[in-house]
């Protein structure tokens, strides 16, 4: 359900990115209480298309949380040239409740947030509710950025240095731009990473970590950390910025190998959503998504690529192929559950539930 959220403010970070802050008024303060790393999707019509796209809260998860996301723009995008060039101060955007499985509930241990560009977002609410809510924590962010003007929220990880100069550790690498202390300029591939890490870090007794940013780069980082022989458990990943076409599918899925890429049945698709059940014909090549939408317009979802995880569903019954999966950990799929989105029937009969 969406929830139209007055702007309060739009901060300019860089020449491409703001950060925008919402009022949230009395009646919705529970529904947009957010776990630190979690998302929300926002939502615009333009010339009667309906578009939506999900951008992380950065901001601590608080007693009384400030809602804020980072958003940077993507060229050729349908939101955040809107949010860049457009949106201000008492407009009204419609707005989705929390969601996302990226979190850190605050606990002790030793943390490491390795990112890239705007993939700081989530991992900035990790990082200051973790150091705020848990004295016995320690958080390293290891960032990569094109130059020191297109890093975001510069000031906000400054300040987490001044405020616990014990407890939180920062690495910035720059690919485009020297630096005369800190990292060599360079990227943060799988090589330099697998070198990096362990002279910086006991990466042994880290208790977890967590990847965002590109697909490249969280990509890269799963491949050193388990080359250094981290536990796959141990290891949380978002991914930004996927281009269609470009990505692998997904990892693991319920599927038939008789079944051509791109294929599926137009069988009979069942799902529960909200306490109520339906049954409706699918139709060729359509995703679970796309026939319960024709039902059901408050199916949710918002990126349609399988990166948020708005969709996710259990599979209660039948069988389906995901094109893609980059927001379900291998735990989840083998537990049942699949993105809508991206799933195609390969049985007759397929039921989903999107509440459990």
């Amino acid at each position: 359900m969406f929830h139209p959220l007055r702007v309060a403010a739009v901060e300019r970070l860089t020449d491409d990115a703001v950060a925008v802050t919402f009022d949230v008024p009395p009646h919705l303060r529970d529904t947009f209480r957010h776990t630190p790393g979690q998302h929300i999707a926002l939502r615009r019509t333009v010339d009667g298309r309906e578009i939506r796209r999900t951008y992380s809260v950065c901001t601590p998860a608080t007693a009384d949380p400030v809602l804020q996301v980072g958003i940077r723009l993507v060229e050729g995008g349908a939101f955040s040239p809107y949010a860049l060039k457009e949106l201000a101060p008492g407009d009204t955007v419609e707005a989705m409740a929390p969601a996302g499985r990226f979190v850190l509930e605050p606990r002790p241990g030793h943390f490491v947030g390795i990112v890239g560009g705007s993939g700081i977002t989530p991992v900035l609410s990790i990082a200051a509710t973790l150091l705020a809510r848990e004295p016995r924590a320690r958080f390293c962010l290891v960032r990569s950025d094109r130059t020191v003007a297109s890093s975001m929220f510069l000031e906000e990880v400054a300040d987490l240095k001044d405020r616990y100069p014990d407890r939180f550790q920062l690495l910035h690498s720059l690919s485009r731009e020297e630096q005369q202390a800190g990292l060599p300029t360079g990227r943060l591939d799988e090589p330099r990473l697998r070198a990096l890490l362990p002279a910086l870090l006991p990466v042994a007794s880290v208790d977890g970590w967590f990847l965002c940013g590109p697909h490249g780069l969280v990509q890269n980082a799963e491949r050193a950390l388990r080359s250094l022989g981290v536990a796959r458990q141990r290891i949380h990943e978002e991914i930004f910025h996927v281009d269609d076409g470009t990505a692998p599918p997904a990892s693991a899925s319920a599927s038939a190998p008789s079944i051509p890429p791109r294929a599926s049945l137009a069988g009979t698709v069942t799902a529960t959503l909200h306490g109520r059940s339906g049954a409706w014909p699918g139709r060729d090549g359509e995703t679970l998504l796309e026939t319960v939408l024709r039902h059901r317009a408050d199916a949710p979802y918002a990126c349609k690529g399988g990166v948020c995880g708005t969709c996710r569903a259990f599979l209660v019954d039948g069988e389906v192929r995901m094109d893609r999966n980059f927001a379900l950990e291998d735990e989840e799929v083998a537990a049942g559950y699949v993105l809508a989105c991206q799933s195609h029937p390969v049985t007759e009969e397929v039921a989903v539930d999107f509440d459990r």
